[in-house]
């Protein structure tokens, strides 16, 4: 295979679908990792010059191990793996709910972690190999929405810094991507989305375009390992005291 390989996990819809099409549209041969979503994974697999889909249960952590192996063995030159995919499920800060709590941090942290770690040790490519651990701006602008899930995405970005310390080659590079409200999530109407996704500094909608355009670059390895970009219209240097979901539906602003 001459083109370079990317695996973009939960790449076959909302922002994994766009980073899945940036990449194609690049030249890349793009490695759709779904769950759930085999119809969507194969229909943007047609679209794209150069596509093959894959389904994982990413809470079962050895399996996606073994998909990371497979990969490795056949793939030549592959240089990317974009940890994307993740669990946004509710549950309050002042109750851990450890069944939330469980599939949160295994699905959005340990997996993506594990599946790093392999990549690392068995990937190969031409030009270096780059992972993009996918976190969120909520990282920088805390609020207590979102308990398990916030602690994932922090155990996440903890190993962004440890696996560039660790890794084999110079020309590896670990990097984070965190994404702002970016499109309609949990039980958001189009509406309050429209409304949510403008409390930033901006006050505009941070588009998925522009998030995988991001991980185009972080791709190209210009930045050193270990950095972080925050792609959020400069929602993480706010202080609000709720998820932006909330936030709207309450009227309230931030400072």
């Amino acid at each position: 295979m001459s083109s370079p390989a990317v695996l973009v996990t939960g790449g076959a819809a909302r922002i994994g679908a766009a980073i899945s099409r940036a990449f194609a549209a690049a030249g890349w041969h793009v490695i759709i990792h779904y769950r759930d979503s085999s119809d969507e994974a194969e229909a943007l697999a047609a679209t794209l010059p150069s596509a093959e889909t894959f389904r994982c249960d990413l809470s079962d952590m050895q399996a996606a191990v073994t998909m990371i192996g497979n990969l490795a063995e056949r793939l030549d030159d592959w240089r990317v793996l974009v940890n994307n995919a993740s669990l946004f499920e509710w549950d309050d800060v002042t109750a851990l709910d450890l069944p939330t709590n469980d599939r949160a941090m295994q699905v959005n942290a340990q997996t993506p972690a594990r599946m790093a770690q392999a990549f690392l040790a068995h990937a190969r490519a031409k030009d270096g190999r780059r992972v993009i651990q996918v976190t969120d701006q909520k990282l920088r602008n805390p609020n207590p929405d979102f308990f398990s899930y916030t602690m994932s995405k922090h155990a996440l970005d903890a190993t962004i810094p440890m696996l560039a310390m660790g890794a084999a080659r110079p020309d590896d590079r670990i990097y984070g991507l965190a994404p702002g409200a970016i499109l309609p999530s949990h039980d958001q109407s189009d509406a309050e989305a429209e409304v949510s996704h403008r409390l930033n500094l901006l006050a505009r909608r941070t588009g998925p375009s522009e998030i995988a355009d991001a991980a185009l670059f972080l791709a190209s390895g210009a930045l050193a390992s270990g950095q972080t970009l925050y792609i959020d219209s400069g929602q993480h240097l706010m202080r609000q005291d709720r998820d932006v979901i909330y936030l709207a539906r309450e009227g309230a602003g931030a400072s």
